[in-house]
């Protein structure tokens, strides 16, 4: 049996585990690192009340945890032992910096169904190798969850958008942005 098909039925049966004890929606994660999964996630929006328990985001939360054992005192003088590492930017990188954190790069993830806008967002910052799904957007709006109306959002202006969504006192926000600009010891991530 192939890995993919090994980790992606891990996926699908947290998934159906979220399903069956009415937990969430059908969406389970795992994070594979060197052949291992190192993370499970999968849908907890019901039983939390917490939008954001999505099974990838879940799965990204406790990837982090494992490979952080002594997080949240992830210490200065520890961050070149954990995701905080700074690495160099891959060749052909749009990133302006020559060296941002790993995050869960070395990574991949495996998910039930197409990450929406959310999940992609955060597989994005903890900078995962791959992505690989079972079911596409189109399946997952035929079971009623379309993020379509996100994507088509998104693209909008921001005085058009559903949520209003607007600019306000600018040079109180520049406060925090010069301290981390001018910050001589910061850590990008």
């Amino acid at each position: 049996m192939s890995k993919h098909l090994v980790f992606m039925a891990e996926a699908v049966r947290l998934a159906t585990e979220s399903v069956e004890n009415n937990w969430g929606g059908p969406f389970g994660a795992v994070i594979v690192r060197d052949g291992k999964i190192i993370a499970r996630g999968q849908n907890r929006v019901l039983l939390t009340a917490d939008p954001t328990a999505h099974g990838e985001v879940e799965a990204i939360r406790k990837a982090v945890q494992t490979l952080n054992p002594s997080a949240p005192s992830v210490a200065k003088n520890r961050q070149d032992a954990s995701t905080l590492k700074l690495i160099p930017r891959e060749e052909g990188s749009p990133d302006p910096l020559p060296k941002r954190a790993r995050m869960l790069k070395g990574c991949t993830i495996y998910t039930s169904g197409a990450p929406c806008p959310m999940c992609m967002s955060a597989i994005y910052w903890a900078r995962l190798d791959a992505v690989y799904f079972a079911c596409d957007l189109k399946a997952t709006a035929e079971i009623g969850f379309s993020d379509a109306y996100q994507y088509e959002d998104f693209k909008k202006p921001l005085d058009q958008r559903l949520i209003p969504i607007r600019q306000i006192f600018p040079e109180l926000g520049a406060t925090s942005y010069s301290a981390w600009k001018y910050k001589q010891d910061k850590h990008p991530y």
